[in-house]
């Protein structure tokens, strides 16, 4: 078996592929916090329940009615996408001039509320959820095995970050989003109905994670704590890249998990808090994040 720095090729490109996989969760999460953050000024803590959500909505249409992995994929980010705006509009829209902190608590507690139901109804030993048919096995590439699966959540995550990207960044949807979160008041004037284009963006940002929750379903067991266990490394990857940036939040997401993956391969012992230190050498340097804008 050949080597690369003193590692097997084979365990050094599983390693990297799994950061990848891992990197493609926190792109995917990051960004739907960076659009809420950075276009409605809400610290959205309930991200991590809601991506816990898309996976048991998956589950549930599986299993209850028979609706298989590639209609979920679609289906269950427009579920929990619809649930993220009732709680816009029953609730964060009368925190929408305080201060973060009171989103941030009101979303917080909605995440231990929407935990515990789960973690009551099904319990925390994990529910499985398998992986659909046309994307079993893998293929050999000589230098590593790669299953089918994992490379199709690494493109679809990608694909998805950079058509949001686009539509955020480069049409004329994105400049009104952009404008509303700046002067609402100017852009209400020309017709555009800002509390709903909120409403809108919260619930497609939940819609994002309810996508990546549907995509970790067949390689993570589904269970109410999955969401928790991702919550605290996103916003670690969301404070790097800089709080709102969209490009940031992408690039960081996908980078960190291979920085994750190549620390499980020459230091282990560092694996799960090399993101957390990064995180604080970036604030010491630059607070306002790798592509943050200072104010």
């Amino acid at each position: 078996m050949s080597e690369l720095l003193g590692v097997p090729s084979q365990v050094l490109f599983g390693q990297l592929l799994l950061g990848l996989i891992n990197g493609s969760f926190y792109a995917v999460l990051s960004l739907g916090l960076a659009i809420i953050f950075g276009l409605l000024n809400i610290i959205n803590f309930a991200h991590g329940a809601q991506y816990m959500m898309g996976a048991f909505v998956a589950w549930m249409l599986l299993q209850y009615a028979g609706v298989g992995y590639w209609w979920a994929l679609l289906a269950a980010p427009v579920v929990v996408g619809i649930t993220g705006v009732v709680i816009e509009r029953l609730l964060l829209a009368r925190l929408r001039n305080a201060d973060h902190l009171y989103g941030l608590l009101l979303t917080f507690g909605l995440a231990l509320i929407i935990q515990g139901i789960f973690r009551n109804e099904y319990g925390v030993s994990g529910l499985p959820y398998g992986i659909p048919p046309e994307l079993a096995g893998g293929r050999n590439l000589g230098f590593m095995f790669l299953p089918n699966y994992r490379a199709w959540v690494v493109l679809a995550s990608l694909t998805l970050c950079l058509a949001t990207w686009f539509v955020i960044e480069r049409t004329r949807l994105g400049a009104y989003l952009r404008a509303a979160t700046e002067n609402p008041t100017l852009v209400q004037a020309f017709g555009i109905n800002v509390p709903l284009l909120v409403t809108l963006t919260y619930g497609f940002g939940v819609a994002l994670a309810a996508f990546a929750g549907v995509l970790a379903a067949p390689i993570y067991s589904v269970n109410p704590n999955m969401g928790a266990d991702m919550i605290i490394v996103v916003f670690a990857v969301v404070v790097i890249g800089g709080m709102g940036s969209i490009l940031g939040s992408i690039v960081t997401g996908f980078a960190l998990g291979i920085v994750e993956g190549l620390t499980k391969v020459f230091y282990p012992e560092a694996s799960s808090t090399v993101i957390f230190v990064i995180m604080i050498l970036v604030l010491l340097v630059k607070p306002a994040g790798l592509f943050g804008r200072t104010a």
